[in-house]
């Protein structure tokens, strides 16, 4: 009984550990090809366009409710000690440190992520991705580094404007409904917030967006065949993106507290 049992653990820990060198090496092999010439700009472009401008509607609503929500709740816990001037600082940083780059990356990753990782799977399925390779071009050079240079570039944009958005929502709250002064409510801001707290931001909006696109192009690009099997990757690569981007962000921010 116990040989069993230790047989099936071994046998699922080898499995795992299989499963992560191969990620991994997709994963390296994504990087070579972005320093590999000729580099596709004009597809570069395009998945600009798709991760990031038609991704700003939704960045901006909900940048916008986050600073106005985190402003009525940071208030009510400042009023309790008297520090209703703190809110301006409160919320920024909250944002810039914090919620700005964790909530931008998983909008788009609910957005843009299940998007890529279902094109990608269809592609798959429907046979695109191996005719390339009869062609002898490489699938990841022409699917998976255009998308991936420009998450990279993507994400730390959305998260500055999630982060800007938020904060003037929240001095809508702060300063027209809850009758703060706007002159203390920005003035404070300088006095609190560092480039260190951007640059910390920065670094996690880079973190997440290399993650999001290697975790839901690596599941498109090796999705089971029919529709179930694009529908399954499609939900393993935004549960296992999102898990994986809270816990970048808590080791990131254990690393530069």
């Amino acid at each position: 009984m116990i040989e069993k049992f230790l047989r099936a653990t071994g046998s699922w820990a080898i499995s795992i550990l299989r499963r992560m060198g191969h990620m991994f090496l997709f994963l390296l092999r994504s990087i070579y090809y972005i320093f590999v010439p000729p580099f596709k700009f004009r597809l570069l472009l395009r998945e600009i366009r798709f991760i990031g401008t038609k991704s700003m509607t939704v960045i901006l609503l909900m940048g916008s409710f986050t600073g106005m929500v985190l402003a009525l709740q940071i208030f009510y816990t400042l009023r309790k000690v008297g520090s209703e001037a703190m809110l301006g600082p409160a919320v920024a940083i909250s944002l810039i440190r914090e919620l700005g780059p964790v909530l931008s990356a998983l909008t788009i990753t609910g957005r843009a992520g299940s998007a890529l990782a279902a094109e990608i799977g269809i592609m798959r399925i429907s046979e695109q991705i191996d005719a390339l390779t009869a062609m002898a071009l490489s699938p990841i050079r022409y699917l998976i580094v255009p998308k991936m240079v420009a998450a990279v570039i993507v994400f730390p944009l959305l998260a500055a404007i999630y982060d800007v958005i938020g904060i003037f929502g929240g001095y809508f709250v702060g300063v027209k409904l809850l009758g703060l002064s706007a002159g203390t409510y920005f003035s404070q801001m300088k006095h609190f917030i560092v480039m260190e707290d951007i640059t910390i931001g920065m670094y996690k909006a880079l973190t997440f967006g290399v993650l999001v696109l290697w975790i839901c192009c690596y599941k498109g690009f090796y999705t089971g065949y029919g529709a179930e099997g694009v529908s399954k990757a499609t939900t393993e690569a935004v549960v296992m993106s999102s898990v994986l981007i809270l816990v970048s962000d808590y080791v990131l921010g254990a690393f530069f507290i």
